[in-house]
């Protein structure tokens, strides 16, 4: 998320980043079925929700961060119910872009601050 002056429509979005733990016992093909049969493809995520970046980390699973506005959380939650679950081990942490924050920091260290 780039900054934005509050009240903005970017502004009032969240991060979430979603862990999606491989269930290993089960293999490729065994959950590529399971999400095909809970058309996971089509409907994660929901509507309106943007991908920020979905990453494969082996032997872990899964780990998509997405921005949306806050009143698509439910959304988000309900399609995880219904088609990652049993498949993968969900865990959903809120975050938020800490480059520009580190940016700051790092200036006011150069210039003598804390």
């Amino acid at each position: 998320m780039s900054e934005t002056a509050p009240g903005t429509a970017q502004s009032e979005t969240m991060l979430l980043t979603v862990f999606l733990r491989h269930d290993q016992s089960n293999n490729l093909d065994d959950f590529q079925e399971r999400l095909k049969a809970a058309e996971w493809w089509e409907r994660f995520p929901p509507a309106g929700v943007k991908v920020v970046s979905w990453t494969v980390a082996m032997s872990f699973g899964q780990i998509v961060t997405l921005e949306l506005l806050p009143h698509l959380l439910p959304a988000v939650n309900v399609e995880l119910e219904r088609s990652a679950w049993g498949v993968f081990r969900t865990e959903c942490y809120p975050t938020y872009d800490f480059v520009p924050v580190h940016a700051r920091i790092r200036e006011r260290v150069r210039n003598g601050g804390k």
